[in-house]
């Protein structure tokens, strides 16, 4: 008799990682470092000190260390919600009727309704540790924003979050939630920093961008004695945290006895799909496994599949570092009509050496076909996903439809990455009928790669 695999398999606080796994000690040809965009060097960490919390510094720069132990203060808080469920996709499965087994792993079960706070609470643990005075961030749909808020709190750090403008304007419960726990929202780009008065100038009608929102809130962190700025994804250090959500997956599969064939996630700036994919590209890389592993991004910002692979700044006003990644520029405003979040105009420079390397694949999908497919999945999970998260339902949908119609019963595991219960304004916008997809133009990308910095000798 068959083994009855069960819907949902949470691993015992005994089985949960007790370290994270650093992507990069396992690749053959590691990412390009980061270049001061003044001296076009590689950064040293002193450089970096400045801007971030020097533990995290140096995550960020090492390429050797395999595996981090996890502080027993971050373990601690991990288990208020960790460890995530793995779930079997069943009634999905019956609805398509495919023969794939979908599996997900689901990170919506804290407050902030994402996997964001793995990483939050780890850089804000950091931060108390150094005895800083605050923090700022940037945050776009919102889940990071909310995650880092919660994570402050919990160790009263005051923080500033610089919220893009179009995200502020149509989520504004979000905002209502991070000022819950204390944070200050500022909508971006914003009169209260010199970069922001500049974007403003320029484009007055902008509608905000997370390079904008970055711009600030490095500028807000510079200015003001004993605070750091932190990021929610791209950085490698962001990458290593996320790691636990591919970890966890990993031990629950082989509780189960299986082994994903496709792994897919969705893709901004890769915070999610680097952590998922972590340990089954750790396989990838040592020959013990070769299975696909997809990264699915929104048509309207499609940094991996139209991208130019350069030295690039993180964030539109120039500020910041430089790093090596799939971009579409840091100009690039994705279309005010874009709902469906994943609007960074780069790509984590280890995805981004991983993609070019060709151990990973890139889809694009426009946002009606991703609402179609989160709501395909709500009926069926009775889980309202995240617009993110759903452009990887869409792609496992449509991997399952393909093995419906080739009669292969591969295993499919894809990240559900939060809820959607902020997202509402978009929702309503596909149901009514009035949500429209934008893809850009090669003529509108050639504008932001023509602002390119020119780096033909790095």
């Amino acid at each position: 008799m068959a083994k009855k695999i069960p819907h949902r398999l949470y691993l015992t606080e005994e089985q949960m990682p007790k370290q994270w796994y650093n992507l990069r000690a396992d690749m053959k040809e590691k990412p390009e470092p980061l270049l001061n965009p003044g001296t076009l060097k590689p950064l040293e960490a002193e450089e970096l000190y400045p801007i971030f919390c020097e533990e995290l510094v140096k995550q960020e720069l090492d390429d050797t260390t395999r595996y981090f132990d996890i502080p027993e203060e971050i373990l601690d808080f991990y288990k208020m919600y960790r460890p995530s469920p793995l779930i079997r996709a069943y009634n999905l499965e019956k609805a398509l009727k495919t023969p794939a087994k979908i599996y997900y792993k689901f990170e919506g079960n804290n407050t902030s309704g994402s996997h964001k706070l793995n990483s939050a609470i780890a850089q804000a643990y950091y931060a108390k540790k150094q005895g800083l005075a605050g923090l700022t961030t940037e945050t776009g749909a919102g889940q990071w924003g909310t995650a880092l808020a919660e994570a402050c709190a919990f160790y009263k750090l005051p923080l500033t979050v610089y919220m893009v403008k179009v995200s502020y304007e149509q989520k504004p419960f979000r905002k209502t939630v991070m000022e819950t726990f204390d944070a200050k929202v500022v909508p971006s780009p914003s009169t209260t920093t010199k970069v922001g008065r500049a974007i403003l100038k320029d484009k007055p009608d902008t509608s905000g961008s997370l390079g904008c929102a970055i711009s600030e809130a490095v500028e807000a962190a510079t200015s003001n004695p004993g605070y750091r700025y932190v990021l929610g994804s791209v950085l490698n250090q962001v990458v290593l945290h996320q790691s636990i959500i591919g970890l966890e997956s990993k031990i629950a599969m082989e509780i189960l006895d299986e082994y994903p064939d496709i792994v897919i996630g969705c893709a901004g700036g890769g915070s999610n799909l680097g952590g998922l994919i972590a340990p089954f590209m750790q396989d990838k890389l040592t020959g013990k496994a070769s299975p696909r592993i997809v990264a699915v991004e929104p048509a309207s910002c499609p940094s991996l599949t139209r991208g130019k692979y350069a030295y690039d700044f993180c964030d539109t006003g120039r500020v910041t570092p430089l790093a090596k990644m799939y971009t579409l520029g840091c100009d690039f405003m994705p279309s005010s009509n874009h709902a469906g979040g994943l609007r960074y105009h780069g790509m984590s420079p280890i995805l981004s050496k991983l993609y070019h390397d060709g151990y990973m694949e890139a889809v694009s999908v426009e946002q009606t076909k991703v609402f179609e497919a989160a709501v395909e999945f709500a009926k069926h999970e009775t889980i309202l996903p995240a617009p993110e998260s759903a452009h990887a339902i869409r792609a496992a949908i449509d991997e399952a439809i393909l093995c419906r119609q080739s009669g292969e019963a591969k295993t499919i595991l894809f990240g559900l990455t939060g809820t959607g219960f902020f997202d509402m304004t978009a929702y309503n916008s596909y149901l009514t009928g009035t949500m429209t997809d934008y893809i850009p133009t090669d003529e509108d990308l050639q504008k932001g790669f023509a602002k390119l910095p020119k780096l033909d000798s790095i």
